[in-house]
């Protein structure tokens, strides 16, 4: 009899607590929503551009680590890699992709039709296949065009007013960079159009970027115009170096260069383009859908110009140049 009452008792928690499962279930936390970083380069360079994005996040209501995770892929500008980030992502169930250059963007597209995409991008989103049209995105990806191809011309321009007797310009793309083919197509009708001749040399390593120097050293180019592109942004301590070492003023897509002595700088904020990607990614979490989203086109240019380069490389900057410039660092 006292083992039928103790089998009786132990049934009855069992079942009582079988009971309260899934009420227990029921309580937990959600799950926090996962946002796949992608970056075709490496993290060094775009430590502002990182912190913007994520007070974009921030703006939309999201704060890494409280409630919403994100797992972080830097390519290292070993673009091959891209493919099977992606798909790692992919297996690891992320809520979103935040693909921050153009050709993270492309991969990830390559990849899924079905997990939403936030991206950056320097080249046209529609011509890249990454939307049906930049006012209805239509299908599983929407972000931020940089405009990086069109300022092209601008670029050049304001080099040649920094250096009025220039009549030969180098130009040094990455020939794997997604965004070359437009930097070509652009920078020689301008080139054209003010009277200047281009040589235009490729590089994509340490090694490929000395040679493309000496070129230029044989050449007796008057100027330098580099190409955009992460490649050229991990090496820009290096690049920025050379062209000092001869003597050559050089122009560059990205801010960083000039932070680090280049002589100026002149295109898209990416910082400001990161955030707004961080506000999509934001948004896309609460639940709207990609094809619903416009791309953001921004408009947010900037000129940065290095006084102490210019005044080493002996170089008079114009009033009417300054007058425009958005920082000038002495």
């Amino acid at each position: 009899m006292a083992s039928y009452i103790r089998r009786r008792k132990f049934l009855a928690a069992l079942l009582g607590g079988a009971a309260a499962w899934p009420l227990a279930a029921g309580a937990q936390q959600p799950v926090m929503p996962v946002i796949g970083f992608l970056y075709g380069a490496s993290p060094d360079p775009v430590a502002r551009r990182l912190r913007a994005f994520r007070q974009g996040l921030k703006d939309s209501g999201y704060v890494e680590g409280e409630n919403v995770a994100i797992e972080y892929r830097w390519a290292e500008s070993q673009f091959d890699r891209l493919p099977e980030m992606v798909a790692d992502l992919i297996r690891r169930q992320v809520t979103v992709i935040a693909a921050l250059n153009t050709v993270a963007a492309v991969a990830a597209k390559a990849a899924s039709t079905t997990i939403p995409i936030v991206f950056s991008s320097g080249e046209d989103p529609v011509r890249l296949g990454l939307v049906a049209s930049l006012a209805r995105p239509g299908g599983n990806a929407t972000g931020i065009n940089n405009f990086i191809g069109e300022v092209t011309a601008k670029r050049l321009g304001l080099l040649h007013e920094l250096v009025p007797t220039a009549n030969r310009v180098g130009v040094l793309v990455n020939p794997a960079d997604v965004l070359t083919e437009t930097a070509l197509r652009d920078v020689q009708p301008a080139a054209r159009a003010i009277g200047l001749q281009i040589q235009v040399v490729n590089a994509s390593t340490s090694g490929e970027i000395d040679a493309a120097f000496a070129a230029f050293v044989r050449e007796q180019v008057d100027a330098l115009f580099i190409g955009p592109g992460g490649v050229f942004s991990n090496r820009r301590v290096h690049i920025a170096n050379q062209a000092m070492r001869h003597g050559i003023p050089a122009t560059y897509s990205q801010r960083e260069f000039p932070e680090i002595g280049g002589l100026m700088s002149y295109g898209t904020n990416l910082t400001d383009s990161w955030r707004h990607v961080g506000i999509y990614a934001g948004r896309v979490l609460k639940g709207a859908k990609p094809a619903d989203l416009p791309v953001v086109q921004s408009t947010k240019l900037e000129l940065v110009i290095i006084a102490q380069t210019a005044r080493l490389l002996g170089l008079t900057i114009p009033p009417g140049v300054l007058a425009i410039a958005d920082e000038v660092i002495e």
